[in-house]
């Protein structure tokens, strides 16, 4: 233990109750097709989506939906290419989503075929009953649908994952159906989805248990998660899972269908401060900003570590704490005084600002900062504008009103 680490007692740490165990595991990003799926966003250029490629393998995420062959023939030639770049990368490795339909089922074996990678195939199918009731499913023509579209992918030398839609709804005898057919021809993943977002953390350990328990029971089959965010519970269903399931889903800034998935970012950030993941969270920040630019995205101001006011502070007692550590030339502490995370962490760096909230002490270290001479008279003109003010000053504004 640091000796920063010894002057914040750690309640998520306490071990009073019992607590999650959370793990270490395998990330697949779905920011390329169930992220491009928000009602809001806007579909960015190939050149786009192969950098956030490259950003995702620098970030140790293992694997990368591209796209679903089935939705047009656009989107299949954009998964060629796409699937071609992860050639390029150190360990990221392409999957698509398909339909237990003939047509998408042609379309991901062509694909691979002529990208020249085995995409692994993630084939969906909805499960639950109010599913199965809206559509006029019969069990017995999902079961031969769920057959028929593994055992082909199978034997056209793809991996493939089985994809149970809405199964945070799913009924407990019709998962073991659903899941033994697909595992019986050849799946070696399956996946439980929170497609509307229902589970709470205890229903996706409740559920990843039953999985485990009474559907892999030992087996060479790996499972994983997909979750969305409805109730906003997307992050931390997404840690909870990581407790039982191999791999978990996400997408950068959580974008994705209705309000969107798990958060990518929150997640990478999350597991490195638990100390499940070591690794550099830097192009976190390129990886944001592309995607919020290029889909149309705006960054919400708060949004937890990457958005613009995270590790900024005006608030007088906040930015004394923060101030009086950056005097004591220790940037750990600064970053951790007054923030759960470091803004060193994302390549970032704590700033204080002016405004109404403000003691004498921000507006020191603003003439500080900035080359001015620390005079009475600039402190009592710039900390009376400040009070008058009803939102923080700009730069522009105080470099006036400290060059007067």
């Amino acid at each position: 233990m640091t000796e920063l680490e010894r002057l914040v007692y750690d309640w998520n740490r306490d071990g009073r109750a019992a607590r999650a165990d959370y793990r270490a595991v395998e990330l697949d990003d779905e920011t390329l097709r169930d992220g491009l799926q928000a009602p809001s966003v806007r579909n960015p250029p190939l050149a786009v989506k192969k950098r956030l490629l490259h950003l995702m393998d620098q970030l140790g995420i293992d694997s990368a939906d591209i796209g679903l062959p089935g939705a047009s023939e656009q989107a299949r030639r954009s998964i060629v290419e796409l699937a071609r770049e992860t050639t390029k990368l150190r360990t990221l490795r392409p999957n698509c989503a398909v339909r237990t339909h003939p047509a998408d089922i042609q379309g991901a074996i062509e694909a691979s075929v002529e990208a020249g990678v085995a995409i692994e195939s993630c084939a969906f199918i909805g499960s639950s009953p109010i599913r199965r009731f809206a559509e006029d499913w019969s069990l017995d023509v999902m079961l031969k649908s769920v057959e028929t579209s593994v055992t082909t992918l199978v034997r056209a030398q793809l991996p493939v994952m089985f994809v149970t839609e809405d199964t945070t709804r799913a009924d407990p005898e019709t998962l073991v159906k659903l899941y033994e057919t697909a595992i019986g021809c050849g799946a070696r993943r399956i996946c439980a989805s929170d497609t509307v977002g229902h589970a709470t953390p205890e229903g996706v350990r409740n559920l990843l248990a039953f999985i485990r328990d009474e559907v892999v029971r030992g087996r060479d089959v790996k499972v994983d998660y997909h979750g969305h965010n409805d109730r906003g519970l997307g992050t931390i269903n997404a840690l909870a899972a990581t407790a039982l399931a191999d791999r978990v889903h996400g997408c950068a800034l959580g974008i994705g269908e209705r309000v969107g998935n798990t958060s990518m970012d929150q997640l990478l950030v999350n597991l490195h401060l638990w100390g499940l993941i070591d690794r550099d969270l830097t192009p976190l920040v390129e990886y944001v900003s592309l995607v919020s630019e290029h889909c149309g995205i705006p960054i919400p101001p708060n949004y937890p570590a990457l958005g613009s006011d995270a590790f900024r502070t005006a608030t007088g007692v906040h930015a004394a704490a923060v101030i009086k550590a950056l005097r004591k030339g220790d940037r750990a502490l600064a970053d951790r005084v007054y923030s759960a995370v470091p803004a060193s962490l994302l390549g970032r760096e704590q700033r204080i600002e002016v405004g109404p909230m403000s003691g004498e002490s921000n507006v020191v270290f603003w003439l500080e900062q900035h080359g001015y001479d620390v005079t009475r008279e600039r402190i009592d003109r710039i900390f009376t504008a400040a009070k008058a003010s009803d939102r923080l000053l700009t730069d522009d504004q105080l470099r006036e009103l400290a060059g007067g």
